[in-house]
């Protein structure tokens, strides 16, 4: 499998730094979330990944979104796997790669990012500690198919989304937090008056979120 391309913002600590993984959504690319990296704690060793597939005229993808009228929209399911796998696969490398804490990885994620950040986390729960999923969903059709029995115990998800987003409807996002209790994953969920984005008091809440558990 290819490795991902990425950029680095080194972590204050010389060894065993918290890990944060981000993943943008369609149509962008690595540095994109990783503007948030300025304003985050500098013990974190912040890796923003690009999605390997390429959009025209530019952009990024993890999986297609067809968006023919005749068909409705739809995902590219195949896609979406291979793509959680490569991250999964990812999280690997940079733990032998880098001086971090293979314990202590969270993944966040916007939109597509957040729906492969779910992914990852319920396919491979082993591999992460934390999940902070803005605007996006989960797409069942992308986790193993024995994830029910998996041990989620030391996951923690942060998920939000815009109370009037067009892009994801707010309906799909409000559906996760009762999947996650029925899995008993500690989880908060915010709204926020906003679309398809992150809203300022938003980074800030899950800011803190993050804070206090790394």
């Amino acid at each position: 499998m290819p490795s991902l391309h990425h950029i680095i913002r080194e972590s204050s600590l010389k060894e065993n730094a918290p890990l944060l993984i981000m993943l943008h959504g369609y149509g962008s690319d690595e540095n994109d979330l990783y503007s948030f990296s300025q304003e985050l704690p500098e013990e974190l060793f912040v890796i923003s990944l690009r999605a390997p597939y390429i959009l025209q005229p530019f952009g990024y993808a993890w999986y297609s979104i067809n968006f023919e009228a005749e068909k409705g929209k739809w995902s590219d399911n195949d896609q979406a796997i291979q793509s959680r796998d490569l991250i999964a696969n990812f999280i690997d490398e940079a733990v032998l790669k880098y001086p971090v804490n293979k314990h202590n990885i969270t993944l966040l994620g916007f939109s597509q990012g957040t729906i492969l950040s779910y992914a990852v986390a319920l396919t491979y729960p082993e591999k992460v500690k934390n999940i902070i999923a803005l605007s996006g969903y989960v797409n069942k059709d992308i986790i193993s198919g024995d994830y029910r029995k998996r041990d989620y115990s030391h996951l923690d998800f942060y998920c939000s989304h815009g109370s009037v987003d067009q892009v994801i409807p707010v309906e799909w996002a409000r559906q996760t937090p009762s999947f996650l209790n029925q899995l008993n994953i500690k989880h908060c969920y915010a709204e926020f008056p906003v679309g398809h984005g992150v809203a300022p008091q938003n980074f800030y809440e899950f800011k803190n979120w993050l804070k206090s558990r790394i």
